[in-house]
């Protein structure tokens, strides 16, 4: 009887042993997770199709203003570029990305509005771009209401050009194409005059190796786009994350840094760091 004790004992003793071995096991393996740790990997939403902000290159690695934000970013989570799987979101696309989980957050010229809000949170904004026009470097347009007669070129389903033609310039011939990279060569070849969407984006195709001295951005305001990342609904400490790596990577010098490498050979007036928070309508 007394050997049947110890035996039971024991054999008590290495059941809980086993079972906390395989509690510690669980403990380490994070990598799918998305978690803060930096034991795994992390997916993050980028556009791979709009030079200067978030491109895929030929090599298969990436460039961008956005990309470079995200990177420091999830570095300030714990994860080194190594560690990031960069994750192509188009635009409708986004929320139902951030919803379904497929990545921890989405810096892809994301602009925050009244009716995203209600779908996800955004972190920042880290940029304020604007509504504007890329022109011939000869061009004489100055105005938006130049374009009275004028080809203006946008991509198909967008409303900038729309919004151009409804408030500055009634007259203007609208043309649409797929992508803007077949918009700016349509304004290499004189077929368009003038090519609109944000100036950031505008910036980044005109910083390209090919276009060197080619065109210019009008410099006009027509519009306010606060540039945010997206997080998933309810991910609150996530944005409150995001939003102390972002303000660091203002007072680091790494934001002005990221802007001239970017979009400086375009020239390219952007405002300054916007404030975390603060909205410009």
């Amino acid at each position: 009887m007394k050997l049947r004790k110890v035996t039971a004992a024991a054999a008590a003793a290495l059941v809980l042993s086993l079972t906390a071995t395989a509690c510690g096991g669980d403990d380490g393996d994070d990598s799918s997770t998305g978690s803060d740790s930096g034991g795994g990997k992390i997916k993050i939403g980028i556009k791979y199709d709009q030079p200067g902000l978030g491109l895929k290159e030929p090599d298969g690695s990436f460039s961008g203003f956005d990309v470079d934000v995200a990177t420091y970013v999830a570095k300030e989570l714990g994860y080194e570029a190594d560690q990031i799987e960069f994750v192509e979101t188009i635009s409708a696309d986004r929320e139902n990305a951030l919803s379904r989980g497929d990545v921890k957050f989405i810096a892809a010229t994301y602009s925050i509005n009244e009716e995203r809000q209600q779908k996800v949170d955004f972190a920042g904004p880290y940029l304020l771009a604007h509504q504007d026009l890329l022109i011939k470097a000869d061009s004489d347009i100055s105005e938006a209401t130049d374009l009275n007669d004028k080809k203006l070129c946008s991509v198909t389903g967008s409303t900038s050009a729309q919004n151009v033609k409804n408030d500055f310039a009634p007259k203007a011939q609208l043309r649409e194409r797929g992508t803007y990279s077949e918009c700016i060569a349509a304004l290499q070849s004189g077929a368009v005059d003038a090519v609109t969407t944000d100036d950031s984006i505008l910036a980044g195709f005109a910083a390209q190796d090919q276009y060197e001295g080619q065109f210019k951005l009008a410099g006009l305001k027509l519009s306010n786009e606060n540039y945010g990342i997206g997080v998933k609904k309810g991910d609150t400490e996530t944005m409150n994350k995001i939003n102390e790596a972002l303000e660091k990577m203002v007072s680091d010098g790494a934001w002005d840094t990221a802007v001239k490498e970017n979009f400086g050979p375009a020239d390219y007036k952007n405002e300054p760091a916007p404030e975390i928070g603060n909205i410009v309508k």
